[in-house]
């Protein structure tokens, strides 16, 4: 590797990405037609929340614009408090809707990012304020990203929280979103447990996908013996 070439750190790396001065240079993926397209208009409307493709160099990778901040790695872990939480509901939300009524949605309602979970944030000062790595954005439904990002940013399953407790945070992000409150997301949080289950089951069988699938596992139990608690708790304190 080059001197002038820095591994980043942070997130679950994509393989090769590394940071030179001030951009980023990532391998080109299968979507990234669609990705260099939705960064452009992202740059069009400005958006602020994402970095700016700027080329493809020499050795045939994305050149991206370098946003400073910090970029978490295994979250697992983590209870964000309420302010974090509010500003990953309202960041989503802004992404979301700078995409309404584009080509890039065709007829669904947003581009969604389909991996909006913390390690693809950059957090300054505690908070996310921006969104990187958009290989897996999409056209779809807003429910079906804010599932995800609820199921990822509360960790629910894997922190030692009381279902009421963590019914109140889901109040607090999908309101920062600018959800009604009688809106159902748990559904949305199921469907994004069952499409990452899929996903494992169709990878390569080793024991990271052995410890992952038993992971979700207990994340799914878990969301489903306590799904009316959950419930109960955000909508009746809508």
């Amino acid at each position: 590797m080059p001197d002038d070439e820095k591994p980043l750190g942070g997130g679950w790396v994509t393989a090769g990405v590394v940071r030179v001065g001030e951009t980023v240079r990532r391998p080109l993926g299968p979507s990234a037609p669609f990705v260099h397209a939705l960064l452009a208009h992202l740059e069009e409307v400005g958006f602020d929340g994402s970095p700016r493709l700027l080329g493809i160099d020499e050795q045939d990778r994305e050149v991206l614009t370098y946003l400073d901040g910090d970029v978490p790695s295994d979250c697992r872990d983590m209870v964000w408090d309420d302010r974090q939480v509010a500003a990953a509901g309202g960041l989503l939300r802004r992404f979301h809707d700078a995409t309404v009524g584009t080509e890039l949605a065709g007829t669904n309602e947003v581009v969604c990012h389909n991996d909006f979970g913390p390690w693809n944030l950059v957090w300054r000062e505690g908070v996310p304020v921006a969104i990187i790595d958009f290989d897996a954005a999409a056209p779809g439904q807003r429910i079906d990203d804010l599932g995800y990002a609820i199921w990822k940013h509360l960790n629910l399953g894997l922190i030692d929280l009381a279902p009421a407790e963590q019914g109140r945070r889901i109040r607090v992000l999908i309101s920062a979103y600018g959800a009604a409150p009688a809106t159902d997301v748990l559904p949305a949080v199921v469907r994004a447990e069952e499409r990452m289950q899929r996903k494992l089951e169709a990878g390569p069988a080793n024991n990271s996908r052995a410890a992952a699938l038993a992971q979700l596992h207990g994340e799914r139990r878990w969301l489903e013996a306590h799904l009316e608690e959950l419930g109960q708790e955000f909508h009746g304190a809508g």
